[in-house]
């Protein structure tokens, strides 16, 4: 046979370099499994819905509340998995610590490192976010570590995110409140945002609870009544934030108060955008929750679950232009399409 001198063997080295690569190539793959990076578009939405209750238009305060919930939510994706390392080699022995792609020290390490990383974050933001954050984190690993399997399980998962959104009002409210200083009669007592911010939370505390009961029928299904429950709270939300409330009082430019009290302009917008961001809300939510109630097998209930995580985008848009926020409804609205095309790589569940 005549060997063409174009054709050669590879070497030694590229050979080497290629079993890098692929070997580089899925060890993030195991990472964005273990981390669930498909649900991570539903995590900014918590702190800008936050601001928007708080009545403060977002700035640096929510950025560091932002970059905190996501570093303390992955670190709960990491410690859930390490918590759930024997359950899981039984049940899901494909996810990425028990099928050894990811070591169990490796993950609580992780879970550690994200949840150091989330409270510095809140820090930079004030005290006050700071302490919300550490709350927030206590019930996140208390979730993982204790709670998860009990019947203060749905609560507890509720309760973290419902801690998030005030963390988004917290901080933004802390950073205006150093710039503004609060000297003007008009403006609010530094401990009206947060409470302005207390309905939102309460509402995306809700959808959790639900889409938790839901998650703990995912492996063997079965159930009706959780998906159907689930089914209920999402219309009943849906009317809820299609009606805009009283808009918060807001600072003015450059972070002064306003002389008097006044509406926020996007108030007329707000009536428009927000029955329409209400209704993408039931709409993701309450398609793959029926067919779960149909049929309650474990593939359509994962896949209300799913659901259910994608449909916190189109919430919190909703709660953000209930609020009076419309334009920062729409654009958070923007994410749902992103966390579409990951959940097809990676699932949120």
């Amino acid at each position: 046979m005549i060997r063409s001198p174009f054709l050669r063997r590879a070497s030694p080295d590229a050979d080497a370099s290629a079993r890098g690569g692929a070997s580089a190539r899925e060890g993030l793959r195991a990472w964005s499994e273990l981390l669930r990076v498909s649900a991570l578009p539903s995590v900014p939405g918590d702190a800008l819905a936050g601001a928007a209750a708080a009545g403060v238009r977002p700035g640096r305060g929510t950025a560091w509340a932002v970059g905190s919930s996501l570093c303390l939510y992955e670190a709960g994706m990491a410690l859930n998995d390490w918590a759930d390392r024997y359950e899981d080699a039984a049940e899901r022995p494909h996810r990425p610590v028990p099928s050894g792609r990811v070591g169990p020290g490796a993950a609580l390490g992780a879970a550690g490192a994200l949840t150091a990383a989330g409270l510095a974050l809140a820090a930079r933001a004030g005290r006050p976010p700071l302490a919300v954050a550490t709350v927030l984190a206590a019930t996140v690993w208390a979730y993982d570590l204790r709670l998860k399997h009990t019947a203060a399980g749905p609560a507890a998962m509720a309760a973290a995110r419902g801690l998030d959104l005030l963390l988004g009002a917290t901080a933004t409210a802390s950073t205006a409140r150093r710039g503004a200083g609060f000297r003007h009669p008009a403006a609010p007592s530094p401990t009206a945002f947060p409470l302005a911010a207390l309905p939102s939370a309460a509402m995306l505390a809700a959808h959790t609870y639900a889409v938790t009961a839901v998650s703990r029928h995912e492996v063997h299904g079965g159930s009706t009544t959780a998906p159907l429950g689930a089914l209920a709270a999402a219309a009943v939300l849906g009317v809820l934030t299609a009606s805009p409330r009283p808009a918060p009082h807001r600072s003015g430019a450059r972070g002064r108060p306003p002389a008097a009290p006044r509406h926020f302009s996007g108030r007329s917008t707000a009536e428009r955008v927000a029955p329409l961001l209400a209704a993408t809300y039931v709409r993701t939510a309450a398609r793959p929750l029926l067919h779960a109630a149909l049929n309650p097998s474990p593939h359509l209930t994962r896949h209300a679950v799913g659901g259910g995580i994608r449909a916190m985008v189109p919430l919190q848009a909703a709660l953000t232009a209930r609020s009076g926020a419309p334009a920062g409804g729409l654009v958070l609205l923007g994410l749902a399409p992103l966390a579409r095309r990951l959940a097809r790589k990676v699932s949120p569940t």
